[in-house]
């Protein structure tokens, strides 16, 4: 692998834009300068991040999420 993060990516495993390599490196988020946790999927070119809302669910049981836009900067971290 690159040491650059994929383009976009989701932690969804159904999600055709999951990669189990990518995460399990350990990937960080900024977004709009700071650091997030609650990201579930994001989008560099496109300048979006998907984040979950709450502890709300759907039917099936997937993190309630909203599409917010700003500037995306995802990054390995480092190895302790």
């Amino acid at each position: 692998m690159t040491d650059t993060p994929p383009d976009r990516l989701s932690v969804d495993p159904n999600s055709p834009y999951f990669s189990q390599e990518a995460l399990s490196r350990d990937v960080g988020i900024r977004f709009n300068g700071e650091e997030r946790t609650n990201i579930e999927e994001y989008c560099v070119s496109e300048g979006w991040v998907r984040v979950s809302v709450g502890k709300t669910v759907d039917r099936k049981g997937r993190p309630l999420t909203v599409k917010v836009k700003g500037v995306v900067e995802p990054y390995y971290r480092a190895a302790e």
